[in-house]
């Protein structure tokens, strides 16, 4: 079964609330924010339409693109073991001109 889903009708109110997990607040995405662009940790199951309109209708601004990206979990070492970090995918918001979030204050 897809999980497509354009309309702003399919996707529900809880599930807006569980796409976007938090903002990526790094030195690279606050340089993004001077094109308009925005970024969030989603679900790895979210595709780029529940981004969207997640966006649009919890921060009520116009989005003209969403870019997705899967991050590999880095190998790493804890007391001696070796582990891995979970995968994460992260969501790249482009807004309209004109357009802004402030990721800082809450919803």
């Amino acid at each position: 079964m897809s999980r497509y889903s354009p309309n702003k009708e399919t996707v529900s109110k809880e599930r807006m609330m569980e796409i976007l997990r938090r903002p990526v607040i790094t030195e690279k995405a606050t340089l993004m924010a001077e094109h308009n662009q925005v970024s969030f940790f989603v679900p790895m199951d979210a595709n780029k339409f529940e981004v969207k309109t997640a966006v649009e209708e919890l921060f009520k601004v116009k989005v003209t693109s969403v870019n997705t990206l899967i991050a590999k979990g880095k190998a790493k070492r804890f007391r001696g073991r070796p582990g891995t970090r979970a995968d994460a995918k992260k969501a790249v918001v482009t807004l309209a001109e004109g357009e802004t979030i402030d990721v800082t204050t809450g919803i």
